[in-house]
């Protein structure tokens, strides 16, 4: 794995029972991007996350991560990760939830409150988890998983269930750690959502049938939106050719203030 990789996932196999969830998956991922993990409910997202963090029983093939097997111990600080389901307890206070996590974790009290503001939670902190509205519980998720500035983070659906507002404030958030450096990865099943990302990975039905630009997508279907193309894709048995030419740098960048341009 060369230094502008993150992450390498070579020929990977995972088999539940008899069937078979992955099969031969391969991609590289770079850092400072935001990458889209898109297929249907079912297609292996889950569980492919679950393997770059090293939580999943792999049958064959390889995951490296920042140049370790995936799960080495010494990843737990630099791998982020944000489950589907809110990773709360109802009767602890906001910023109670993320200090029992950073405690966990080692990690400075001065932790909790930088990502408390990096998800703007601070008017939360006094929050009961019960008392939070969904798109809340949702940052305090991923408030959790940016305890230690991770260099990777690993988001399974962040954005399932929110409105169009939230869900739009999320990728704004998404795009500011991008330009941080952090490699995000970020499944969902909602196409729209390709758009978004810096690169994308569609799986389905364990398969990758491609790997990249949301535009290279658009243009090597002809389709007129996200959801076409990838139908197309489908259609035409999937081709991890595509794009021919390099990924191009991200869009964001950061500024002086930390805002994306």
């Amino acid at each position: 794995m060369n230094k502008s990789t993150c992450v390498d996932v070579q020929r990977l196999d995972v088999r539940r029972g008899k069937s078979l969830v992955l099969d031969q998956v391969d991609f590289q991922l770079s850092p400072g991007r935001i990458i889209g993990l898109l297929g249907p409910s079912g297609s292996g997202k889950s569980t492919l996350l679950r393997s770059i963090v090293g939580n999943q029983i792999t049958s064959d093939g390889a995951v490296t991560v920042l140049g370790k097997p995936a799960g080495h111990k010494s990843l737990r600080n630099r791998v982020g990760y944000m489950t589907q389901s809110a990773s709360i307890y109802e009767d602890l206070s906001t910023r109670q939830n993320i200090a029992y996590f950073a405690k966990i974790l080692r990690q400075p009290s001065a932790e909790v409150d930088r990502v408390l503001h990096t998800t703007d939670l601070a008017g939360q902190a006094g929050h009961l988890g019960r008392d939070l509205s969904g798109g809340q519980r949702n940052r305090v998720s991923l408030a959790i998983a940016l305890l230690g500035s991770p260099e990777i983070v690993i988001l399974d659906e962040p954005t399932v269930g929110l409105d169009p507002v939230l869900r739009a404030d999320l990728w704004k958030m998404f795009s500011q750690l991008a330009a941080t450096g952090s490699c995000l990865v970020v499944s969902s099943h909602v196409m729209d959502e390709a758009m978004r990302c810096d690169e994308i990975l569609l799986l389905r039905e364990g398969k990758l049938l491609g790997q990249m630009t949301p535009a290279a997508l658009m243009e090597s279907t002809g389709a007129e939106n996200p959801e076409d193309a990838f139908v197309s894709l489908i259609a035409a048995g999937g081709t991890k050719q595509v794009p021919t030419q390099p990924a191009p740098a991200p869009r964001h960048r950061a500024t002086s203030g930390g805002e994306e341009r």
